[in-house]
């Protein structure tokens, strides 16, 4: 008898879900701030989605999250601001305030955290 490579016939599918989950922090300028400057916000100074105060700021993971800054309902550049992430006197917003320009007193500003939790599901048949 002949040699034979011997292998297993199967197939399979896989099902991927990649759905955002989208986190959102609001927070009003108390004051006039003008630039050159900088505006720190810190976690327990937002309020969340649902109009309680914020107790942390959630962690960034590099492969798969990032945060927006909206200012006025304008985004931003991101590099006008830094994100660091942690609860209350650790995790905070800043935002550099360049020369010559400024954020007006209640000026609404609105941190988003856009984090993707990607799932799969293999099916053998066969």
């Amino acid at each position: 008898m002949a040699l034979e490579i011997m292998k297993i016939v199967a197939d399979a599918t896989t099902t991927t879900t990649v759905g955002p989950t989208v986190t959102r922090f609001f927070r009003k300028a108390l004051s006039l701030v003008i630039g050159p400057s900088t505006l720190t916000i810190n976690a327990d100074d937002f309020l969340k989605d649902d109009g309680t105060a914020a107790t942390e700021l959630p962690t960034l993971d590099v492969s798969n999250s990032y945060y927006q800054v909206f200012i006025n309902g304008v985004l931003q550049m991101q590099g006008l601001s830094t994100y660091t992430p942690g609860g209350t006197g650790v995790g905070k917003l800043e935002i550099t305030v360049p020369a010559s320009q400024n954020i007006a007193l209640n000026t609404v500003i609105v941190l988003e955290i856009v984090s993707y939790a990607p799932t799969s599901t293999t099916i053998v048949t066969g």
